[in-house]
C-alpha cells in the first residue's frame, strides 16, 4: 500500500506562542486516539515577534515532536492580513480568512519578503519546513509563484501541490468558527463530506475548535471514521 491509499493526515493549525498550551493539549488529545503522525502548521512571527525569542520552550516542543514522527510546516508569517486586496478579491479573502487572510493585496516582493523572512525564522529554531499552508488557505498569483520556487509542497483546501508533480486531491475537512454562520453551518457540512474523503482522509483542527463542544463532537466522529486508515504527515505525501 502507498502513502496515497487509505491514510489519515491531520493538521493542527495556528501554532504560535498563544496558543501552544492549547496546540500541546490537542496533540495529546490526538495521540490518545492514535494519531500518531500529524502536521503542526507553525506562525513565524505572530504579532511579529519571532518565535523563538518569544517562546523557547515551544521551539523546543516543536523539536520534539518533529523528532517523535510530526512534521513542521510554515503557516503564513505573521497570519494577519496587512493589505487589502481590490473587490471582488477582497471579498473572497474576507470569507476565507478575515483578519487572517494574509497574502491578498500584496505584490510579489511583499509576498517573497514574508515567506523567506518566514522560513528563516523557523531555521533559526532548528526547524525545516518543507511545505507551506496559507492562512485562511487564501492564495494569490504571487504566493502560489513564491512557493513553487521554495518548499516541496503546498496545501489548499482541495489538496497538497507537490512540486515535483503528482499533486494528491484530498479536501480539508475543515471546521469554521470565525462566523457565527460557520460556526452553525459547518459540522453538519464536514460531516457530509467525510462519508467519502477517499484514499487520503485530511483533517484540519484549529485551536478555536476546542471552543466548541459542537465542533470537538464533529472530531471525535471523523477520528472514529477514519479507524484503520495509516496516520501520515503532509511530508510523508511526498513518496
Amino acid at each position: 500500500m502507498s502513502t496515497h491509499e487509505h491514510a489519515l493526515a491531520v493538521a493542527v493549525h495556528d501554532v504560535e506562542p498563544r496558543s501552544f498550551a492549547q496546540v500541546r493539549s490537542i496533540r495529546q488529545w490526538l495521540l490518545d486516539r492514535d494519531v500518531s503522525r500529524a502536521t503542526l502548521l507553525v506562525i513565524p512571527a505572530a504579532d511579529l515577534h519571532p518565535i523563538g525569542a518569544r517562546a523557547p520552550l515551544l521551539a523546543a516542543w516543536l523539536r520534539s515532536r518533529v523528532a517523535c514522527g510530526d512534521a513542521v510546516a510554515q503557516h503564513g508569517f505573521a497570519h494577519k492580513a496587512v493589505a487589502v486586496a481590490p473587490w471582488p478579491r477582497s471579498l473572497l479573502a474576507s470569507w476565507q480568512g478575515g483578519a487572517a487572510a494574509e497574502f491578498p493585496g500584496l505584490g510579489r516582493d511583499d509576498t517573497a519578503k514574508r515567506v523567506h523572512t518566514g522560513t528563516r525564522l523557523l531555521k533559526e529554531i532548528e526547524l525545516e519546513p518543507r511545505g507551506f499552508v496559507a492562512p485562511g488557505y487564501a492564495y494569490t498569483r504571487a504566493l502560489r509563484g513564491v512557493l513553487a520556487d521554495s518548499f516541496e509542497w503546498f496545501a489548499d483546501l482541495r489538496g497538497i501541490r507537490m512540486r515535483c508533480g503528482g499533486d494528491v486531491r484530498c479536501r480539508a475537512l475543515c471546521l469554521g468558527s470565525s462566523t457565527t454562520l460557520k460556526r452553525a453551518l459547518s459540522p453538519a457540512m464536514i460531516r457530509a463530506a467525510a462519508w467519502d474523503p477517499g484514499p487520503v482522509m485530511r483533517i484540519d483542527i484549529h485551536p478555536a475548535d476546542f471552543d466548541l463542544p459542537g465542533h470537538v463532537a464533529t472530531l471525535e466522529s471523523l477520528l472514529e471514521r477514519a479507524d484503520g486508515r495509516t496516520t501520515v504527515t503532509y511530508d510523508e505525501l511526498l513518496g
